[in-house]
């Protein structure tokens, strides 16, 4: 979870339910929901590689279709690094809805798998304008990359948390809900990506150095890199 400082609602008296905890779960929550995956080695897959939960709160499973739980019956439901698993974005929104009150959600954007591509992600989505837009990965030709791909997440493995760290804003959504959640189901990939004329990429300059200074200094980081080829 990267935006922990985002989850603000949850009242003392609160009942906490939270979905696909992984290994590492939020501590505020009271119970937690995984889906039944067909082995151990699929669970830790699907959990970003970081180890089983190790928990003596309650741990419920479900088939990936209707949580075991009654209407209403949370306070606050997290779900964060959940949504993009997910075969169908809105029959599970729909459940989160009905179990619970009021909660947060977290999910990578398009363009944090388009750079890196893990093959247990399912969906794209984007939240905009109070909406969850969502498309099957399938869909677009990404698979394709694979090989390009690898030399992020393997042979540059050393600076991929700075990477994930520097572009969190736009590589993650976070955001909490009430009430209901409006999710739509979309076709093309320019209804998953920001307006590129609003996306400010000036806090990734260094304090104190011109935008000329700073252009110059990547061209010539790019200079040597290309030199070594």
């Amino acid at each position: 979870m990267f935006f922990q400082d985002r989850i603000v609602s949850i009242l003392p008296t609160d009942k906490v339910l939270e979905i696909g905890p992984g290994a590492t779960p939020y501590y505020r929550s009271d119970v937690f929901l995984e889906k039944n995956f067909a082995s151990e080695n699929d669970l830790i897959a699907q959990s970003g590689l970081v180890g089983l939960l190790k928990t003596d709160k309650p741990v419920f499973t479900y088939d990936g279709d209707v949580f075991p739980f009654k209407d209403k019956e949370f306070d606050y439901v997290v779900c964060s690094h959940v949504l993009e698993h997910v075969d169908d974005v809105d029959k599970f929104l729909s459940e989160v809805q009905r179990v619970g009150k009021k909660g947060y959600l977290e999910f990578p954007t398009i363009y944090y798998d388009y750079l890196y591509n893990f093959t247990v992600h399912t969906q794209f989505l984007l939240y905009s304008d109070n909406v969850i837009h969502w498309m099957p990965k399938a869909e677009s030709n990404l698979a394709a990359f694979l090989p390009v791909q690898e030399f992020f997440y393997k042979s540059a493995s050393a600076n991929y948390h700075k990477m994930t760290d520097d572009f969190s804003r736009y590589f993650f959504q976070g955001f909490e809900w009430k009430d209901s959640i409006i999710s739509k189901r979309v076709h093309t990939l320019r209804q998953l990506v920001h307006d590129i004329n609003k996306v400010d990429f000036s806090y990734l300059k260094p304090k104190g150095i011109s935008s000329l200074s700073f252009k110059q200094k990547i061209k010539n980081r790019l200079i040597k890199l290309i030199n070594k080829l």
